[in-house]
């Protein structure tokens, strides 16, 4: 499964007392759960709670919200630790969290539904439906960019000095204000010759995806993903805006105490990384495409197959998605980090299961206890997460 890269910075200090308690206090009394018209079977709930507050316990994680999705049905999700350690509030399965990367999967699925209506070609010249974008010195395709192979540059350096990691400004035009960040810079790459990651790549995809669909990307992928897979609460991450059950957002020092994250604007990056989502908007998007409700299954497809560099080299990267077989049987997912959150969503569409994990700190290993979850739901024998 393909893991994004956390940002270890430093910010002011958290007086509180241990958060192993206070993971341990909450999930002990009684975690916030969500019931589904299906339940779980009790036994699979009781041993997935056990992973939850074991890794939150050895890992000092604040808050986790998690959902799981089996038989191709939202099943069961929950609430764990604390969603503001300073006023005591709760982790819900409706806390939002930012999704950082996996932003990129919701934009990757918006796309592909153009590419079905065919309104997009995914082998043009981007420029073909980003016109603002420069001509570069060889041809970069959205299928390409959506793989991380079209030469786009990340960011420039991990530092939260850095104007992009660490951006301070808001923009309300996402899409273009995001392009003037990296437009004008070179290739990193042949377009095709090597897989390179690419956050910046994904704001040239959501502006493909305004020219092909003459719509703002935004209003796009509202109408088009979140509407249609009853994801109801999940939005930008406007830090002006007054967002009902926003989580804060934690980062650990070098010593592993807990303090506030640095602090981030990501209008610049929606398309990439600047989406808020809780665990029950995440599971009914995984519900959305398992059941072909989003995409038809031939483009689901399509958009859940690894690329290949021009060499014949596979990435283990689809269209916006990450692939594996780890687990014994194709799965696919992403994860993501940024400033205050680590996040990870999982599927394994032939066994019609999916997990998510969302938490409220950055640098944790959202894709371990991912991954022992779904152990969990499909009944295979897995050693404990750390």
């Amino acid at each position: 499964m393909y893991r994004t890269r956390n940002i270890l910075v430093g910010s002011t200090t958290l007086d509180f007392f241990p958060i192993a308690v206070v993971a341990l206090y909450c999930i002990l009394l009684s975690p916030s759960t969500v019931a589904q018209d299906t339940k779980l079977a009790p036994e699979k709930q009781t041993k997935l709670e056990v992973a939850i507050a074991r890794f939150m316990a050895a890992n000092s994680i604040p808050g986790v919200s998690v959902a799981v999705v089996e038989n191709n049905i939202y099943e069961w999700s929950a609430g764990f630790g604390m969603a503001d350690l300073e006023n005591f509030v709760p982790a819900t399965s409706q806390t939002l969290y930012r999704l950082a990367s996996i932003s990129k999967p919701i934009t990757a699925t918006a796309t592909m539904l153009l590419w079905q209506q065919h309104k997009i070609d995914l082998d043009a010249p981007v420029q073909k439906y980003c016109p603002s974008f420069p001509q570069k010195n060889a041809t970069i395709t959205t299928r390409q960019v959506l793989g991380h192979l079209g030469g786009i540059r990340h960011y420039k350096s991990a530092s939260q000095d850095d104007l992009e990691v660490g951006n301070t400004r808001h923009f309300d035009d996402t899409i273009h204000s995001g392009l003037k960040f990296f437009a004008d810079d070179a290739l990193v790459d042949k377009p095709g010759k090597a897989f390179h990651y690419s956050t910046q790549g994904f704001t040239l995809v959501g502006c493909a995806l305004e020219g092909a669909s003459g719509e703002k990307y935004v209003e796009y992928v509202q109408k088009n993903v979140f509407h249609p897979a009853g994801m109801l609460h999940t939005r930008t991450d406007d830090r002006f805006a007054i967002i009902p059950y926003r989580t804060r957002f934690y980062q650990k020092d070098k010593s592993g105490e807990i303090k506030n994250a640095e602090f981030l604007d990501s209008s610049y990056k929606v398309a990439g990384g600047g989406w808020l989502s809780s665990a029950d908007d995440m599971a009914r998007f995984e519900v959305a495409l398992l059941n072909d409700r989003l995409l038809r299954r031939s483009t689901r497809d399509l958009m859940w197959t690894s690329l290949q560099t021009s060499d014949g080299k596979g990435t283990d990267y689809a269209l916006g998605w990450g692939t594996g077989k780890a687990l014994g049987t194709p799965d696919v997912g992403h994860g993501g980090g940024q400033q205050g959150t680590s996040t990870f969503i999982m599927m394994v569409p032939e066994r019609k299961a999916g997990v998510v994990v969302l938490m409220n700190i950055e640098g944790a290993d959202s894709s371990a206890l991912a991954t022992e979850l779904m152990n969990i739901l499909l009944g295979i024998a897995t050693t404990n997460t750390r």
